[in-house]
């Protein structure tokens, strides 16, 4: 008998069958992990000081401590890839159903544009500002979408094609959350001084605050007037993530071909869940669903992107978010400086 053909007791024979249980049961633990996670993040909100912040940003939170604390199960990775990628295209599809064709038209041509101009100023700024400062392109694309588009939504949508580490995904969400909510308690304290009507303000707000909760929390500080109109303005906002993602998709894809990188993996993915974003906006105008279902279906959305995080941070590593240093942050703080600003004259300049 030669030595390739001993018996080896310490290898064991795993049948196909068996294979595919111990796949099921890995997936079903890992999307155990983060729904339970994402659970706890809404059950956090009913604590006092904690209720102003997004369910979203508690999950990726208590995740990341999980991660760095205890480490994540392995027999769970499969899950929670599985969170991270499956049930955030769908959340994302569903997102869709927040927003009609009549509410963006309730903006009007001078805010769709003024919306419209702000997002591109700023996505291009933060870019510009980014490669001055020598933050990588990635992260600073992450950082740009968040500020410019609906924050940590905009940040794991855009990364399906930006293919950023996790830890820049955590850095980015980190920072539209940051300084998302320090807009959501200053902005408050704002239109008199700065001579705003509830109109101008919730345009304002609608235009350049971070989270659609953000946006909530600060436009309604100013009336009801201001409140309506600031989420609407920033539901149209969110719109607008839909041509950013599958602009930044085609790119990579051209960037990935006139580098020869297949060579390297896969090119970047067309973003397709995008296009079901879109279909469920024209759903949602042509076909009015009861507000009963509407409201379950805005908690069942935030419950998937929340879902999604807390798996985003089951992966973050606090070692490798510290080695990005101080650079990222001033990004985002220099993005959220110009949004802010940038959007205010424009929304001045429109009358």
């Amino acid at each position: 008998m030669n030595a390739h053909s001993r018996f080896d007791p310490n290898t064991v024979t795993v049948s196909p069958q068996q294979a595919r249980h111990q796949s099921r049961s890995g997936l079903l633990a890992g999307v155990a992990l983060t729904v339970a996670i994402a659970g706890i993040a809404f059950a956090l909100r009913l604590v006092p000081g904690i209720s102003s912040f997004s369910p979203m940003i508690i999950a990726i939170v208590i995740g990341m401590a999980v991660h760095n604390l205890w480490g994540t199960p392995v027999a769970a990775k499969a899950g929670v890839a599985f969170s991270m990628r499956k049930l955030l295209r769908f959340a994302i599809i569903l997102l869709g159903l927040q927003l009609t064709a009549s509410q963006v038209a309730e903006v009007g041509a001078t805010g769709i544009a003024i919306i419209a101009a702000t997002l591109v100023g700023t996505f291009s700024f933060t870019l510009w500002l980014g490669k001055a400062i020598g933050v990588d392109r990635k992260l600073a694309e992450l950082i740009a979408a968040g500020t410019s588009i609906c924050g940590a939504s905009a940040v794991i949508a855009t990364n399906t094609v930006t293919r950023a580490p996790d830890e820049d995904v955590a850095y980015a969400v980190a920072c539209v959350t940051v300084f998302g909510s320090v807009a959501m308690f200053a902005y408050p304290l704002l239109p008199g001084l700065l001579h705003l009507d509830a109109h101008a303000y919730g345009l304002w707000a609608g235009a350049s605050i971070h989270e659609i909760a953000q946006v909530v929390a600060a436009s309604f500080q100013a009336g009801q007037q201001a409140g309506e109109f600031g989420t609407v303005a920033k539901l149209t906002r969110v719109m607008m993530l839909a041509p950013v993602v599958i602009a930044l998709g085609v790119l990579a894809r051209s960037h990935a071909r006139s580098a020869g990188s297949a060579r390297d993996g896969a090119p970047a993915p067309m973003p397709w869940f995008v296009l079901g974003f879109i279909a469920m906006v024209g759903f949602n105008s042509l076909v009015e669903i009861p507000a009963e279902a509407k409201t379950w279906i805005v908690t069942l959305t935030t419950f998937l992107l929340a879902t999604a995080l807390a798996a985003m941070g089951l992966e973050t590593d606090v070692a490798k978010l510290r080695a990005r240093g101080a650079r990222p942050l001033l990004l985002g703080l220099g993005a959220f400086l110009f949004i802010a600003l940038f959007s205010l004259m424009l929304v001045k300049l429109a009358g």
